[in-house]
């Protein structure tokens, strides 16, 4: 039976029931009475209802001493605001000592001892009834408190809790929102704790909170209590699940990143409910949750977001609390709100910074937001040091704290030392639209204050701190009037960490995935080095290796498991629209630059014409290095369920050399036709477009290399400064190259693309392009909207002309 009064119960509550028990606890109430049934684990709890919190400022008669107290406040006299917010704090404290709330707890408490055993450890954490709302995001206003036992310790917790509606940050939050500080009430849920401390917690978001991608799932996680990762006090791992697929029935992670893990939050000792302890070193170097509890949480994260969908029947995007009980081993989600920053871009217009010059790298750590800035270093170690910060400054911490909101809204930027792209800095950051690099590890204690740096996000997932103040540009170009032209519009790509960012632009898939530049920054290691590392020279490279590959069964793992990763993130951000991998087009020279890389290669006079391409990869050289890409990019489209990946072969010679590689990669399980797999060859050598009616006969298509085709049709190495204005695509033999491989690729029904970059660089060569018919032109990224607008134009001057010709 429900005890009356201020007590509710979890399964009485639900969403609709916000000015009851605020934003927090009614999310809870819904997730614990709709979705126990589909498999969603919620800790049982009760909620203090707001009435109880008005009642006991009424039975002691503080509302209006609270008032004078108040009238008046001004958030930016910082020591006065502080004065007044711990006298309001101590006000209602004392307030909340009220025998009929006391007892209600204390009969609340015994039901959950009664449920879970005696002298159960509970969480208590705040509920306002203005929080969690579309219009105000910000997290961590009010208190929570930890692994409380007993009812004096809960009683007292409470009423911490209700004095918490006065923090600092709490009443300045309420002045920039527009909230009324006496129409806002506190509710307080208690909910039994997981006993996380013994394993793991983390929080999921149902999108990428970065760029705002929508078809993934994103799971950090860290040993110990969730505190550590909310307040940025650790780097968590993180995991990426790919919606769609996984919907399907593909259980697989999309992608993984090993996050430092440095400390984690334990229950404590005597007065102290929660302490932190050093992670050890084996603990750091594994991931803190496996890959089974990865796709469990996406799987909870998913019913969690369907649940809230709106009327319409749109998943609403959810930022998602989770916890793992390392008693019973079980997973449980803790807290769920609808996120309200990456969801609700606008996105009318395309923003794109980039550096004009790069600088000496002074940190690096996760890059928060894609934007650049500079300013003078404000160092902040404590709150004392915020009354010196100026507007426009950087400020650098060792982690932020939600009391810091009123100076990182006027920050230029924001680097800490610690926490990853879900802690307080982040979370906060991304709101305001401010870059933030976090988790640099040791800045704070390697620079000073008042020097310049260039703080920039705009590089992919890795962020930068530049010394100095470095040039940057702003380019904003409106996408809601852009009107899509017949030929498709594709893009180059290489680097996984913009996939997602990418994939958002107008285009209509990959035209050239990069496989090299995957294995050159996510690997580093040459193929051939973890295929056979027996044969590796270097006694330190082989020791780099050992501790690259520790965590795999063989070194070949980690080769397959990174080029998936880096391919699979590709091929996700862009699905179902196509993506067409070119197979690893390093040169000996480059290839002999990795790790290990020249105890594998050989020295060659012009390794432009040498041993690269298709002629590796049927070649004993290399034959067990590129069993491994064949084995990555299986992975991708058999695990993964990514079958909208096409594989490319670049610098095919000959006929005979195509069949070879064509029959080695069916060896490999990518055989052409099976399960709807398309092999694309590249054309860029003369013998391409003169056999173009044979190789057609091998391929599904084609995509014009138009830098190698032009350097190979004209004798020009482009990259030679004596020679190289003789490069130009436009040449008439070059213009009479591309009308025979458009030509014949079309005359055998083959796509025929082109991901050179010669249509963006010259105008003319688009519309001429475009003129033959070409399927698809393929461009990097920040020239997608200029193509397009040249090839649409180009395309209305054909219809134009073929019109008067009939």
């Amino acid at each position: 039976m429900d005890i009356p009064g201020y007590v509710r119960w979890f399964e009485d509550i639900r969403l609709e029931d916000v000015p009851l028990v605020g934003g927090k606890t009614a999310s809870l109430g819904e997730l614990y009475s709709a979705l126990s049934s589909q498999g969603v684990r919620v800790p049982n709890g009760f909620a203090l209802t707001a009435s109880a919190y008005r009642d006991a400022l009424t039975q002691a008669g503080a509302w209006d001493e609270l008032r004078s107290l108040l009238a008046g406040v001004d958030k930016r006299r910082i020591s006065d605001l502080a004065r007044r917010a711990a006298a309001a704090r101590a006000i209602v404290y004392a307030a909340a000592d009220q025998e009929d709330l006391r007892r209600e707890v204390t009969e609340a408490y015994r039901k959950l001892e009664r449920e879970y055993g005696g002298n159960v450890a509970v969480g208590v954490r705040s509920s306002a009834t203005a929080e969690d709302l579309p219009t105000a995001s910000f997290a961590g206003q009010h208190e929570s408190f930890l692994n409380i036992r007993g009812p004096h310790d809960l009683m007292d917790a409470c009423r911490r809790c209700f004095a918490s509606l006065f923090t600092d940050r709490a009443i300045s939050y309420r002045i920039d929102n527009g909230f009324d500080h006496f129409k806002v009430a506190l509710s307080v849920a208690v909910m039994k704790m997981v006993r996380s401390d013994l394993a793991a917690s983390g929080v999921i978001f149902t999108l990428d909170t970065e760029s705002g991608f929508r078809d993934v799932v994103f799971v950090t996680g860290a040993y110990g209590l969730g505190e550590n990762i909310v307040q940025g006090a650790v780097d968590p791992d993180e995991f990426y699940v790919h919606k769609p697929t996984f919907i399907k029935g593909f259980r697989s992670v999309l992608s993984r990143r090993l996050g430092g893990k440095e400390k984690r939050m334990i229950y404590g000792r005597g007065h102290a409910t929660t302490r932190n302890v050093k992670t050890p070193p084996a603990d750091r170097k594994r991931f803190c949750i496996g890959d089974n509890d990865v796709l469990e949480l996406a799987r909870c994260a998913l019913v969690v977001e369907m649940h809230y969908s709106d009327k319409a029947g749109t998943p609403t995007p959810m930022d998602v609390e989770w916890a793992k009980d390392g008693s019973d081993g079980k997973l449980y989600i803790i807290q769920a709100r609808p996120e309200t920053v990456a969801s609700r871009r606008k996105p009318e217009a395309l923003e794109s910074y980039a550096l004009k010059s790069t600088g000496k790298v002074v940190a690096t750590g996760r890059a928060v937001g894609e934007k650049i800035a500079a300013g003078k270093v404000r160092l902040i170690t404590n709150e004392r040091d915020l009354r010196a910060f100026k507007p426009g400054e950087v400020l650098v911490a060792p982690a932020t704290s939600p009391d810091w909101e009123p100076v990182m809204k006027v920050a230029a930027a924001i680097v800490t030392d610690h926490g990853g792209r879900t802690c307080h800095a982040a979370i906060v950051a991304r709101e305001l639209g401010v870059p933030a690099v976090v988790g640099t590890e040791s800045f704070t204690r390697k620079v000073t204050n008042g020097r310049p740096v260039t703080v920039s996000c705009a590089e992919g997932d890795i962020g930068h701190v530049y010394d100095g103040n470095l040039p940057f540009e702003v380019e904003r170009i409106a996408t809601d009037s852009l009107a899509k032209p017949r030929t498709e519009i594709m893009v180059n790509l290489g680097n996984p960490e913009l996939a997602f960012k990418t994939a958002m632009a107008p285009s209509d898939g990959v035209g050239l995935a990069r496989m090299e530049f995957i294995i050159n920054q996510h690997i580093g290691i040459h193929p051939m080095a973890l295929a056979q590392p027996e044969k590796v020279k270097s006694a330190r490279d082989r020791r780099t290796i050992k501790l690259l590959t520790a965590r795999y069964k063989k070194p070949s793992d980690y080769f397959v498991e990174r080029l998936s990763e880096g391919v699979g993130t590709i091929a996700a951000a862009f699905y179902p629209r196509p993506v067409i991998v070119r197979l690893s087009d390093f040169k000996t020279n480059e290839y002999a630059k990795l790790m290990a890389g020249a105890d594998f290669e050989p020295e060659e006079e012009n390794p432009m014409l040498g041993f690269r391409g298709a002629a590796r990869y049927a070649h004993p050289a290399y034959a067990a290095g590129f069993a491994l890409e064949c084995a990555a990019l299986r992975r991708v489209r058999d695990v993964m369920g990514l079958t909208n990946l096409k594989i490319m072969i670049p610098f095919c010679r000959r006929l005979e050399e195509a069949r070879k590689v064509i029959e080695a990669m069916a060896q490999h399980g990518l055989k052409r036709g099976e399960g709807g797999l398309e092999i694309f060859m590249m054309c860029e050598i003369p013998n391409n477009v003169i056999l173009i009616d044979q190789f057609a006969k091998l391929f599904d298509g084609f995509s014009i290399g138009s830098n190698d085709l032009t350097q190979l049709t004209l004798g020009v190495d482009r990259d030679s400064d004596i020679v190289a204005f003789d490069f130009d695509e436009r040449d008439p033999g070059m213009l009479q190259m591309l009308t025979m491989a458009v030509t014949g690729a079309k005359r055998n029904r083959r796509h025929v693309g082109i991901c050179g970059e010669a249509p963006a660089n010259y105008p003319e060569m688009a519309r001429f392009l475009t003129g033959l018919g070409i399927d698809s032109i393929s461009v990097n990224p920040s020239s997608i909207l200029r193509t397009s607008e040249i090839v649409r134009e180009a395309e209305q001057v054909t219809i134009k002309s073929q019109a008067v010709g009939s």
